[in-house]
């Protein structure tokens, strides 16, 4: 099964994990932190260098992998709290009609009604389990 995990650079250490634990189970995984050319500008500070890289070619070739990777994988997984561009990659993948969209809850998660779309779990072997075998 090809998984995708939607998540904030805040998590990047998460999805490093959770990245290893799926492939050590068969599974592939398309890995925005594996894909970014180098770590993405983030943070209020870094505004300008943040949108001088969306506007790069390296912003659009990013942009395509994440969302192309959101709307085609047979599994997406959220990792919470995460912002604005994860919630539109699961956007994009229930829009596509993808039924497996998991979630791993944490505090602070700030969704509202949109939580539907996705199967939450509480933790990562619950997550890991939900996901199942390739």
């Amino acid at each position: 099964m090809t998984v995708y995990i939607a998540a904030s650079w805040k998590h990047e250490h998460l999805v490093e994990l959770v990245t290893r634990l799926l492939e050590a189970r068969g599974h592939r995984v398309k890995s925005f932190v594996r894909e970014a050319a180098h770590r993405e500008p983030t943070g209020f500070d870094l505004v300008p260098s943040l949108d001088k890289w969306i506007n790069s070619p390296d912003g659009a070739r990013k942009f395509q992998f994440d969302s192309s990777s959101a709307e085609t994988c047979d599994a997406v997984i959220y990792l919470g709290p995460s912002g604005a561009d994860a919630w539109a990659e699961i956007g994009i993948a229930f829009g596509a009609g993808n039924k497996n969209i998991f979630g791993l809850t944490a505090k602070g998660e700030s969704i509202g009604l949109m939580r539907r779309m996705v199967k939450w779990c509480t933790t990562v072997d619950e997550l890991l389990d939900a996901v199942g075998k390739p």
